[in-house]
């Protein structure tokens, strides 16, 4: 789908949006039921697929307002054996659903392409288990084993790039790029991090980084699921590791993952207070090239993070 010489690599050095808090923007404005906050299952239908066209193309009309790139990255974070084992769904029809998925964003994708610098979609995979908490450490051979039938699915249907979200450990990190290179598929990986900017299992984000690195690391980092302020604690640990992150993904909120776990209410922050702490982020890292969001987050916020007024 790219539209440029290098699939996949681009939005690691051109501006490029990408969206915002998919399953809380459907669950919580659009009023859609997503069991165990999986999205996936709304490409089996045209009503979920219709669906999925106005939210992505909100973001695209972001992008033509900017006039960079599009990240177009696919509803798939649960599209997993385990996860899909508790919604009942099996090996085939995830392989069906992670093709599907790029293949989807590929037709919406097309739509734009002459309008934009770039156009990329990227296969989403998400961590085996809860991407707000760790079980311990994770083998990187179990973890490419487990992971490479979805990284496969979207080589297969022709995605550029794929994109690890929410990853909570480095062990899991160095699986997924492990089983992303056996496909031929380039890719990036996104940590999570706490309220301490340390990811979820304790560790720093710099080492979790230098640790993926040494065993021959991403294409690119981004960051997501944390809120700015969280992030601006990560980056005072010092080092080249820092401009391995390319891009941001961030929360509108400033509460712990503990804390959004149990909120039965959408907490979409302060519009301010999320563009300043990206200000303060991007002083520190002025190489950042992919903005976007995470959970609580919606187009308005992509939009203000890219100087733009929102679609609607």
């Amino acid at each position: 789908m790219s539209t440029t010489a290098t699939p996949g690599l681009r939005p690691a050095t051109h501006p490029t949006v990408t969206d915002g808090g998919l399953e809380t923007d459907l669950v919580f404005h659009a009023g859609v039921p997503l069991p165990f906050f999986a999205a996936f299952p709304l490409l089996d239908d045209e009503g979920g697929r219709a669906l999925l066209r106005t939210y992505y193309r909100g973001y695209a009309e972001v992008a033509l307002r900017a006039g960079v790139g599009l990240l177009l990255e696919t509803p798939t974070w649960r599209a997993n054996p385990d996860w899909g084992a508790r919604l009942a769904v099996d090996a085939a029809a995830l392989a069906r659903t992670n093709r599907a998925a790029v293949a989807f964003l590929s037709d919406l994708g097309g739509d734009y392409a002459a309008r934009l610098p770039a156009v990329t979609v990227s296969g989403v995979l998400g961590p085996r288990g809860d991407g707000y908490r760790t079980d311990g450490a994770v083998d990187p051979d179990e973890a490419a084993d487990y992971h490479r039938p979805q990284l496969a699915a979207f080589a297969e249907a022709g995605a550029d790039l794929a994109d690890a979200l929410t990853l909570t450990t480095a062990g899991e990190a160095v699986g997924v790029v492990r089983a992303a290179r056996s496909v031929g598929l380039p890719v990036a990986v996104s940590f999570t991090l706490e309220t301490d900017g340390r990811l979820p299992d304790g560790s720093l984000l710099a080492d979790a980084v230098e640790e993926v690195d040494a065993d021959g690391g991403p294409d690119f980092f981004l960051l997501n699921c944390a809120h700015p302020q969280h992030v601006l604690r990560a980056l005072a640990e010092p080092g080249g590791w820092q401009a391995r992150i390319r891009g941001l993904r961030c929360n509108a909120s400033t509460a712990s993952h503990a804390e959004l776990d149990e909120a039965e209410q959408l907490d979409e922050g302060d519009l301010d207070v999320f563009a300043a702490g990206h200000d303060a982020i991007r002083s520190r890292l002025p190489w950042l090239t992919v903005l976007g969001g995470c959970c609580g987050t919606d187009v308005r916020h992509v939009a203000r993070l890219w100087g733009v007024e929102p679609p609607g």
